[in-house]
């Protein structure tokens, strides 16, 4: 183990109630290198307990010396993102390079042993470092992520727009796929039958508002891409059950 995480307290690998395991995210420092971020994430993931290391990469080839070598060691399984789900990370040690956006979301309840992460790009990971908050790794220093803000520090939204976000999100908690189509339609009916209520609400305080309900990402991608398209003109199909309704 390295004289970084030797020097860490025990409590720094963990991770928010949305990760309930060790994550990290290994970041690029000043004067740093690829190959050095790489054995940071190795480093940090071969000292977590838990079960068989998984090295999940974009494709079959990739640079960097370390990783090829973890890769190669016996007990290793290498997946690419082609055909990967995020369902055989289950109960392992997970190392995860370069993910884009679309990729983290899909690390939302995995239940692994513990996930590190190599950042290609700070904004693909910006959202997922806010949910996971991950212990951040650095050339030299380990830096925990601050908490998140809790659903009642976020922007009050008028004509009752928060408290339909919140039956949604209490909704979909109760699934383990996230949101199912019946509420999408309800979303999405209020959304045409209502206008009004939607006029003055931006898409990115909608944002901040199902994020701050811990929504799965999936599901906050969903219910801003439905109101970015309503203010851009589109009308959406929903079942014929559902054509005339409204929240209250």
């Amino acid at each position: 183990m390295s004289e970084l995480l030797r020097s860490l307290p025990v409590e720094v690998g963990m991770s928010s109630d949305r990760y309930p395991f060790p994550v990290a995210v290994s970041r690029l420092g000043d004067g740093d290198s690829r190959e050095a971020q790489n054995t940071r994430a190795i480093t940090w993931l071969q000292s977590q307990p838990g079960g068989a290391l998984v090295v999940v990469t974009p494709r079959k080839e990739f640079a960097g010396e370390s990783l090829k070598r973890l890769v190669s060691a016996p007990g290793t399984l290498h997946l690419t993102w082609r055909g990967m789900s995020s369902g055989v990370l289950h109960s392992s040690r997970v190392l995860y390079a370069w993910p884009d956006k679309d990729h983290l979301d899909d690390l939302w309840g995995v239940g692994a042993d513990a996930i590190a992460v190599i950042e290609w790009g700070e904004p693909e990971a910006a959202e997922w470092i806010e949910d996971a908050q991950p212990v951040q790794l650095f050339p030299g220093r380990a830096v925990p992520t601050a908490a998140s803000p809790k659903a009642s520090s976020t922007e009050p939204l008028p004509n009752g727009v928060d408290k339909i976000l919140e039956h949604v999100a209490r909704m979909a908690a109760g699934y383990s796929s996230g949101l199912k189509w019946n509420e999408e339609d309800m979303v999405k009916a209020d959304m045409m039958n209502r206008p009004e209520r939607w006029a003055s609400v931006t898409v990115e305080q909608v944002r901040a508002k199902c994020r701050a309900l811990q929504m799965r990402p999936k599901d906050v991608e969903t219910i801003t891409g439905f109101l970015a398209r309503r203010k851009a003109g589109h009308r959406f199909n929903v079942q014929s059950s559902y054509r005339g309704f409204t929240f209250r």
